[in-house]
Protein backbone atom coordinates (compact mmCIF):
# COMPACT_ATOMS: atom_id res chain seq x y z
CA UNK A 1 0.00 0.00 0.00
CA UNK A 2 1.13 3.16 -1.10
CA UNK A 3 0.05 6.54 1.08
CA UNK A 4 0.16 9.78 -0.14
CA UNK A 5 -1.10 12.41 2.35
CA UNK A 6 -1.99 16.18 1.61
CA UNK A 7 -4.07 19.45 2.73
CA UNK A 8 -1.57 20.80 5.34
CA UNK A 9 -1.14 24.77 5.31
CA UNK A 10 -0.82 27.50 8.06
CA UNK A 11 -3.80 28.08 9.92
CA UNK A 12 -5.12 30.39 12.55
CA UNK A 13 -6.25 28.92 15.96
CA UNK A 14 -10.13 28.04 15.85
CA UNK A 15 -9.79 27.91 11.97
CA UNK A 16 -10.08 24.08 10.65
CA UNK A 17 -8.44 22.23 7.81
CA UNK A 18 -9.47 18.54 6.05
CA UNK A 19 -6.40 16.40 5.73
CA UNK A 20 -6.41 14.03 2.69
CA UNK A 21 -4.48 10.34 2.46
CA UNK A 22 -5.07 9.00 -0.84
CA UNK A 23 -4.26 5.50 -0.78
CA UNK A 24 -3.24 2.84 -3.72
CA UNK A 25 -1.83 -0.29 -4.88
CA UNK A 26 -3.55 -2.66 -2.83
CA UNK A 27 -6.77 -3.76 -1.67
CA UNK A 28 -7.94 -2.01 1.86
CA UNK A 29 -10.63 -3.80 2.66
CA UNK A 30 -8.96 -5.61 6.11
CA UNK A 31 -6.94 -2.79 6.95
CA UNK A 32 -7.31 -0.26 9.87
CA UNK A 33 -6.72 3.43 8.25
CA UNK A 34 -4.88 5.75 11.28
CA UNK A 35 -3.52 9.15 11.52
CA UNK A 36 -0.74 10.31 13.79
CA UNK A 37 1.43 13.16 13.99
CA UNK A 38 4.86 14.30 15.29
CA UNK A 39 5.30 17.76 16.78
CA UNK A 40 8.90 19.50 16.67
CA UNK A 41 10.57 18.12 19.41
CA UNK A 42 7.97 15.32 20.15
CA UNK A 43 7.70 11.41 19.27
CA UNK A 44 5.32 10.30 16.97
CA UNK A 45 1.66 10.38 18.85
CA UNK A 46 -1.62 8.57 17.45
CA UNK A 47 -4.23 11.12 16.39
CA UNK A 48 -7.20 8.72 14.84
CA UNK A 49 -7.86 5.61 13.08
CA UNK A 50 -10.86 3.78 11.63
CA UNK A 51 -11.42 0.24 9.92
CA UNK A 52 -11.24 1.07 5.63
CA UNK A 53 -14.61 -1.67 5.93
CA UNK A 54 -16.33 1.17 8.08
CA UNK A 55 -17.25 0.53 12.07
CA UNK A 56 -16.08 1.97 14.63
CA UNK A 57 -13.17 4.89 15.13
CA UNK A 58 -10.43 5.57 17.60
CA UNK A 59 -9.30 8.78 18.86
CA UNK A 60 -6.85 10.11 21.14
CA UNK A 61 -8.35 11.66 23.84
CA UNK A 62 -6.40 15.42 23.25
CA UNK A 63 -8.19 15.22 19.93
CA UNK A 64 -11.94 13.67 20.74
CA UNK A 65 -14.75 16.77 19.55
CA UNK A 66 -12.76 18.11 17.45
CA UNK A 67 -10.97 15.97 14.95
CA UNK A 68 -13.30 13.44 12.76
CA UNK A 69 -11.75 10.71 10.54
CA UNK A 70 -14.06 9.34 7.91
CA UNK A 71 -12.99 7.72 4.25
CA UNK A 72 -14.44 8.04 1.08
CA UNK A 73 -14.50 4.42 -0.63
CA UNK A 74 -14.67 5.63 -4.25
CA UNK A 75 -11.55 7.44 -4.22
CA UNK A 76 -9.46 5.18 -1.60
CA UNK A 77 -8.83 8.46 0.13
CA UNK A 78 -8.81 8.61 4.16
CA UNK A 79 -10.07 12.35 5.41
CA UNK A 80 -9.38 14.07 8.70
CA UNK A 81 -11.12 16.75 9.61
CA UNK A 82 -9.82 18.81 11.90
CA UNK A 83 -11.77 22.02 13.63
CA UNK A 84 -11.09 24.65 16.31
CA UNK A 85 -7.42 24.36 15.83
CA UNK A 86 -5.04 25.25 18.50
CA UNK A 87 -1.22 26.00 18.56
CA UNK A 88 -0.48 22.62 20.31
CA UNK A 89 -2.14 21.14 17.26
CA UNK A 90 0.79 22.21 15.28
CA UNK A 91 2.80 19.12 13.63
CA UNK A 92 3.51 16.92 10.75
CA UNK A 93 0.40 14.64 9.99
CA UNK A 94 1.03 11.06 9.21
CA UNK A 95 -1.51 8.48 7.54
CA UNK A 96 -0.55 5.51 8.21
CA UNK A 97 -1.93 1.83 7.08
CA UNK A 98 -1.98 -2.06 8.03
CA UNK A 99 -3.96 -5.13 7.37
CA UNK A 100 -5.03 -7.22 10.38
CA UNK A 101 -4.76 -4.52 13.30
CA UNK A 102 -6.87 -5.26 16.27
CA UNK A 103 -8.84 -2.23 18.34
CA UNK A 104 -6.36 -2.22 21.31
CA UNK A 105 -3.38 -1.95 19.03
CA UNK A 106 -4.83 1.10 16.74
CA UNK A 107 -2.48 3.74 18.56
CA UNK A 108 0.26 1.83 18.86
CA UNK A 109 2.47 3.36 15.68
CA UNK A 110 4.78 0.16 15.75
CA UNK A 111 2.01 -1.78 14.05
CA UNK A 112 1.66 -0.15 10.81
CA UNK A 113 3.84 -0.61 8.09
CA UNK A 114 2.71 1.50 5.53
CA UNK A 115 3.24 5.47 6.13
CA UNK A 116 2.42 7.82 3.74
CA UNK A 117 4.90 10.83 3.38
CA UNK A 118 3.31 13.76 6.26
CA UNK A 119 1.68 17.21 5.86
CA UNK A 120 2.63 19.85 8.07
CA UNK A 121 -0.17 21.88 10.08
CA UNK A 122 1.01 24.82 11.40
CA UNK A 123 -1.72 26.77 13.55
CA UNK A 124 -0.67 30.40 14.47
CA UNK A 125 -2.07 32.14 17.70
Amino acid sequence: VQLQASGGGLVQAGGSLRLSCAASGSTLSNYMMAWFRQAPGKEREFVAAMRWSGGNTYYADSVKGRFTISREIAKKTVYLQINNLKPEDTAVYYCAAQSGVIATSVSRRGVYDHWGQGTLVTVSS
